[in-house]
């Protein structure tokens, strides 16, 4: 099982500028999402990620380089896998159900919490507009290489988010996770995972492929 052991940084909080957070995460290994589990999607951008946790959120910030970008859904709770999109979906301790983060380039965000792809309940705005993000992005031109498009997602996750379970530290909690890179509505669409999944059709909502978050 694929293993990520999550530093623990005392300075950060859920009300830290998000600035903070980015410089900080920054400075930690990056982790890359570059398994194509269906080969017959080729497109394979960039993408890599760093984490960290306090007691009362979660610290994520995604670095991405493609070569287009698809900026549609601008509400949370739209569907925006069909866009540039990031994702993290997360279980904790023998919880059987688990969220789906998801996130395009421009951080409107939705979740879904259950424990299948069907019947998902979508969390509402008020659970959402509690994430702090910040969204950068830029086109780059790479000597003998078409101009891409690099972004960066900051994201500062309470622990409220996680509302279907009851605890009030992230600290040692165990957890269960897969991070993704798709973009359904995109010219040449492309479907990356962290985790290694094995399914005939692309499908992330498959949980016994997670692989493990230790929060240190």
């Amino acid at each position: 099982m694929q293993k990520i052991a999550v530093p623990y940084i005392a300075t950060l909080h859920e009300d830290s500028a998000i600035h903070q957070v980015s410089d900080a995460l920054n400075a930690l290994d990056k982790i890359s999402i570059s398994v194509t589990p269906w080969h017959e999607f080729k497109d394979k951008p960039s993408v890599k990620f760093a984490v960290a946790h306090n007691h009362d959120c979660l610290f994520i910030k995604f670095y991405v380089l493609e070569k287009s970008v698809r900026a549609v859904y601008r509400r949370d709770t739209d569907p925006v896998y069909k866009d540039s999109c990031v994702e993290f979906f997360i279980s904790f301790n023998q919880d059987k159900s688990y969220y789906n983060l998801e996130f395009n380039c421009l951080g409107t965000c939705t979740i879904g919490y259950g424990s299948n792809r069907e019947g998902r309940v979508t969390l509402p705005e008020e659970v959402t507009k509690k994430i702090k993000r910040f969204a950068s992005l830029r086109v780059v031109q790479t000597p003998g290489r078409e101009p891409e498009v690099k972004w960066e997602l900051t994201l500062i996750i309470p622990i409220s988010t996680f509302c279907f379970n009851s605890f009030n530290t992230l600290k040692e909690q165990w957890c269960r996770v897969n991070f993704y890179k798709c973009g359904d509505d995109l010219p040449t669409p492309h479907y990356l995972s962290w985790s290694y999944i094995e399914a005939e059709e692309p499908n992330f909502h498959l949980p016994e492929f997670f692989g493990e978050l230790q929060l240190l």
